[in-house]
């Protein structure tokens, strides 16, 4: 099926049902392929991949569990940190305990804002390239969507080519 109306996925739940505590959110994307499910992109904050792991190492990521992603990544990602953001070993690991493993955390108890949640206006493309860049790029100038449709999908139409 081809349709023109963007992607989205939204689950609607009790507060109730959820506890008291913060929750953690991610997702997968799987195709069907010679019989079975094949996962195709996989995580919870938006571009770790793209940034962070060298083609070869893509398929892995996707077919991985979060629950394996800082003793996989932490090294590799910390190095990525070193050379585009010129951070330390320190910094790095500070940075990347935001998003690793690619869970993203949700507390009730704070403002929803990413990286704590995230809201279809949050900016989260530019938030990515400041982490990146260790704060020299902290614009892509592309701003977040600000036409929320009332209804589902809710996500407005996407941005138009220049």
């Amino acid at each position: 099926m081809i349709t023109t109306d963007p992607p989205g996925i939204v689950l609607e739940v009790r507060d109730a049902e959820l506890g008291d505590g913060p929750i953690g959110v991610w997702a997968r994307v799987s195709l069907r392929q010679n019989g079975r499910l094949v996962s195709v992109d996989r995580g919870a904050h938006p571009s770790l991949t793209a940034y962070f792991n060298a083609v070869e190492v893509k398929e892995k990521y996707n077919a991985g569990e979060p629950a394996d992603d800082w003793d996989t990544y932490r090294e590799p990602w910390s190095a990525v940190l070193a050379h585009t953001g010129g951070y330390s070993a320190e910094d790095a690991e500070k940075a990347l305990r935001i998003v690793l493993p690619d869970v993203l955390r949700f507390d009730r108890s704070r403002p929803t804002a990413y990286p704590n949640g995230r809201k279809l206006t949050d900016d989260v493309t530019s938030a990515r390239l400041a982490m990146v860049s260790g704060g020299k790029i902290t614009d892509d100038h592309i701003g977040p969507h600000t036409d929320l449709l009332p209804a589902f999908p809710y996500l407005g139409h996407p941005h138009p080519l220049s």
